[in-house]
């Protein structure tokens, strides 16, 4: 039984792998609808994400935001709370951890800029979670609602900032208006690991946060609560867990996680912020988390995996003339055979714990013997 238990759990564990790959046998049907041969495109794809060392590191860069972000999911949804917000705290995070790198610049030493813009992106980035963190906790709304709600308004705010208050001077001097960022001064950067390649240490703050969640849910005792509400908000509420408390907390640490993601790529990468800044990585930080099982140590390799994906989805654009709206749907199959795949685990391991209840042994019922059974 025991052996049989552990095929099962192997299966469990490899459940996202195949319904990645399923994905990609459904995207290269549509790609011979296209006209394009499958295997060829895949192995461009392949090409692209891990063809050299040039396009390895692109995809570790590509993967840091992603694994920040899905870290953060796994807090949320450990927690029984559903974030689609993170596109939004992303936003948030990084237009004032690039706000507060540009006014306060000049005043800091690198030594204390670097930790300090990351940490404004990451309170911003909690301020906006707790949000709909607080509407849930006190009026229970909805938090895919509010969330999503608070999506547009960041993305709205974003464009005000960039357009108005923290537009660009030399844009304002050309009288081109473009709307971006003034550049992040050159101290507020984080280290390049592998130059010119575009690798810095973000990298090594994602690891790190993966480890540091990994703790807090498994080694505490306010990550056992967390949990413990996300299991069972009423026998929770029995054991005296203030449910609303560390619902609002699993939203405002998801959006900390976000908002730090948004930070770590302005400082990192972008050295500004523009209009269209990391569109869609809060979303595909949710897949990130799916795939890897809501696990924070499980999102390392699913944030490497679908940080190839995104990649080598670029170079197959280019080089096999595939209509970008393509990658979106192979990206969105991927979402779609993924949360099947946990559906799918979840009705399979309720059909085995019913199974090996039903094949325990049922203990004899043993009644009193009689005097006179006793005296033979």
């Amino acid at each position: 039984m025991n052996l049989r238990i552990s095929r099962s759990d192997f299966i469990i564990a490899l459940a996202p792998l195949i319904a990645f790959l399923l994905a990609l046998v459904a995207g290269g049907g549509i790609l011979l609808v296209l006209g394009k041969n499958p295997i060829e495109a895949y192995g461009v794809m392949l090409d692209g994400a891990f063809g050299n060392e040039a396009s390895l590191f692109r995809t570790l860069t590509r993967a840091t935001p992603l694994l920040i972000i899905a870290v953060g999911i796994c807090i949320a949804f450990r927690a029984g709370v559903i974030n689609i917000g993170a596109e939004g705290q992303l936003f948030v995070g990084a237009i004032s951890a690039a706000g507060f790198s540009i006014y306060a610049g000049a005043q800091l030493p690198p030594i204390l800029l670097v930790p300090l813009t990351l940490l404004v992106g990451m309170i911003a980035g909690a301020l906006w979670g707790a949000v709909p963190g607080f509407l849930k906790a006190r009026f229970d709304v909805n938090e895919i609602l509010s969330t999503v709600m608070m999506n547009e308004i960041a993305v709205q705010l974003l464009l005000f900032l960039l357009s108005g208050p923290m537009i660009d001077p030399e844009q304002l001097a050309q009288g081109t208006r473009v709307p971006q960022s003034a550049q992040l001064p050159e101290a507020s950067w984080l280290a390049r690991l592998a130059p010119p390649s575009q690798l810095h240490t973000g990298l090594f703050i994602g690891l790190a946060a993966a480890v540091v969640v990994y703790l807090l849910l498994w080694r505490t005792t306010t990550g056992f609560r967390i949990r413990a509400v996300g299991q069972n908000r009423d026998a929770s509420r029995y054991a005296g867990i203030s449910v609303p408390r560390y619902l609002m907390l699993g939203l405002v640490l998801s959006g900390a996680l976000a908002g730090l993601a948004g930070a770590v790529e302005v400082t990192g990468i972008t050295h500004r912020v523009v209009e269209g800044f990391a569109v869609g990585y809060g979303f595909s930080g949710i897949v990130v988390a799916l795939f890897g099982r809501l696990h924070p140590l499980g999102a390392v390799p699913s944030a490497f995996l679908f940080g190839a994906l995104l990649v080598g989805a670029d170079k197959m654009q280019r080089t096999m003339q595939v209509p970008s709206a393509t990658i979106t749907v192979l990206q969105g199959l991927v979402v779609i055979f993924v949360v099947s795949s946990d559906f799918w685990v979840r009705r399979y391991t309720a059909r085995r714990q019913a199974r090996v209840a039903t094949n325990m042994p049922i203990t004899p019922e043993v009644t009193p013997a009689t005097p006179s059974e006793v005296s033979a």
